[in-house]
C-alpha cells in the first residue's frame, strides 16, 4: 500500500525550474512519480545520520533524486581505510571533516539540492533538535548506542527511519514506523548485545560494494515514502547476502510491550545511550579489574627474554595482515573450543586490534581458572604506533 508522507499542500506550492524540469525528465514521464511526486521530492527534507559506507550511497541518489533539503550529520574525519566503500570521500578528502567532502561532492551532483551540515555528534543532546525539522531519517550508523538514539528519537518525533546495516558480506535494510504502523528497532532488539562480543566493520571486515547495494535500497524507500508511491519495507526486512547474491524476506511484528512504541511506554525522552548499551544488568558478570599491560612493559618483557605467551585473539584475515612477532593465534570465538591449547600456569599476554577483544578474552580466561593473564592496552594498534611502525595499522 502506497504511503506518501509530505503533506500535498506544501507540494502543490513548489514549482520546479526549467533545468530542474530537464533534469528530472525521466521522474516526469514516470508513473507514480511525475509533476506531482517530483515536487513533493523538492518540497521534502532528510537526515542521513553518518557520511560514510552507507550514507555515502544513499545520499548521493536522494541528491541526484531531488530531495528539497538533505542534511547530513557526522564529526569525523576522512580516513584512508574509508575509500574502500565510502564513495562521499576521495583520496584528496583525507583528513578532512567528512561533512565538508560530503557537502561538495553532494551539490555537485546536484546544485539544486540545499545541503544542511550538521558538524556535531549525533547524541542525547543533539538529536531531538537535529531530527524534528525533518521528514524522514537514513541511518547511516555503525553503531548501537546511535542506531538504539535514532531509533527512540523518530519514535518520538513521528518520523520514518529508514534502516540500513552491514557487515562482512550481508546487509539489511527496513523501515522503522511504528505511527505508520510499523515495529521500530526495540521491536526486534530489546537489549543492545554483550559488551564487545559483536566485532564493528574494522575488526570484522566489510565488502566494499556491499553499502553500494543496502545504501541504495534505503534511498528507495525514502523516495517512495516522500513520492507516496509503491510498497515500503514496513514490517518487512530485507536481508542481502552478497556471496550468494541472494535476497530474503522477512515479516516484522510489533512489540506490544516495546518499551518505546507501545501503548504505554516506559521511555519516553532520550536516556544515556553509551550506558544502555555498555548492559550494566549482563555486565555484572564482568570483571571491573581487569590486569593489563602497556605496549611499553610488553617490549620490556620481549627485551629481558621473559618467558611469557602472546596470545592474539584476532580473526586470520587480521593476522596475515600485520602480527606481532612471537604470537599465537587463538581467534576470540575459537576459543571455548582450543583452550586446551593454553596451560593455565603460564604468563598470558592477550592482544587484539586495540583491546576490546582481548579483554573479553581475558575475562573469559579468568573465568577458567587462567590467573596470570593479561590485557594488552590499545593492541596492535598501540603496538604499530609507540613500538614498531612496520607493523601495518588497518
Amino acid at each position: 500500500m502506497s504511503i506518501g508522507i509530505i503533506d500535498s499542500q506544501h507540494a502543490a506550492e513548489v514549482n520546479l525550474s526549467s533545468s530542474e524540469v530537464a533534469r528530472y525528465a525521466r521522474h516526469l514521464s514516470l508513473p507514480g512519480v511525475g509533476l506531482d511526486g517530483q515536487k513533493r521530492l523538492k518540497a521534502s527534507r532528510v537526515l542521513c545520520i553518518g557520511a560514510g559506507g552507507l550514507g555515502s550511497p544513499a545520499s548521493l541518489y536522494l541528491a541526484a533524486a531531488g530531495v528539497g533539503t538533505l542534511g547530513v550529520v557526522d564529526f569525523d574525519v576522512v580516513d584512508p581505510s574509508n575509500l574502500q566503500r565510502q564513495i562521499l570521500h576521495g583520496t584528496g578528502d583525507v583528513g578532512r571533516k567528512k561533512i565538508d567532502s560530503a557537502r561538495d561532492r553532494l551539490q555537485e551532483a546536484n546544485p539544486h539540492v540545499c545541503v544542511a551540515l550538521h558538524d556535531a555528534r549525533f547524541d542525547s543532546s543533539t538529536a531531538m533538535s537535529i531530527v524534528e525539522s525533518y521528514d524522514l531519517v537514513i541511518d547511516g550508523t555503525d553503531n548501537f548506542p546511535t542506531r538504539y538514539l535514532s531509533n527512540d528519537v523518530c519514535v518520538f518525533l513521528k518520523k520514518p527511519l529508514v534502516y540500513g546495516a552491514i557487515s562482512r558480506f550481508e546487509g539489511q535494510c527496513t523501515v522503522f514506523a511504528p505511527h505508520l504502523g510499523a515495529p521500530c528497532y526495540r521491536c526486534l532488539y530489546p537489549e543492545p548485545p554483550l559488551p564487545r562480543m559483536v566485532a564493528n566493520c574494522s575488526e570484522a571486515g566489510v565488502f566494499g560494494v556491499l553499502p553500494g547495494i543496502i545504501g541504495v535500497l534505503q534511498a528507495i524507500e525514502a523516495i517512495k515514502l516522500l513520492v507516496g508511491t509503491g510498497d515500503p519495507l514496513l514490517g518487512r526486512l530485507i536481508h542481502f547476502d552478497a556471496l550468494k547474491a541472494k535476497f530474503r524476506e522477512f515479516q516484522l511484528q510489533r512489540d506490544p510491550d516495546c518499551p518505546v512504541c507501545s501503548a504505554s511506554p516506559k521511555i519516553t525522552e532520550p536516556i544515556d545511550y553509551e550506558g544502555f548499551c555498555s548492559h550494566p544488568i549482563n555486565s555484572q558478570t564482568m570483571s571491573t579489574n581487569i590486569p593489563e599491560i602497556t605496549v611499553e612493559d610488553l617490549k620490556a618483557r620481549f627485551n629481558r627474554n621473559d618467558r611469557f605467551v602472546l596470545l592474539d585473539v584476532r580473526e586470520p584475515f587480521e593476522w596475515e595482515i600485520a602480527k606481532i612477532p612471537g604470537a599465537i593465534l587463538i581467534p576470540l570465538g575459537d576459543l571455548p573450543t582450543r583452550l586446551g591449547e593454553l596451560n593455565a600456569s603460564d604468563d598470558i599476554v592477550v592482544q587484539c586490534k586495540s583491546g576490546g577483544r582481548s579483554a573479553n578474552a581475558v575475562q573469559f580466561l579468568q573465568d577458567h581458572g587462567f590467573s596470570k593473564v593479561c590485557n594488552l592496552v590499545g593492541g596492535i594498534h598501540a603496538w604499530s604506533d609507540r613500538i614498531d611502525p612496520t607493523v601495518p595499522r588497518y
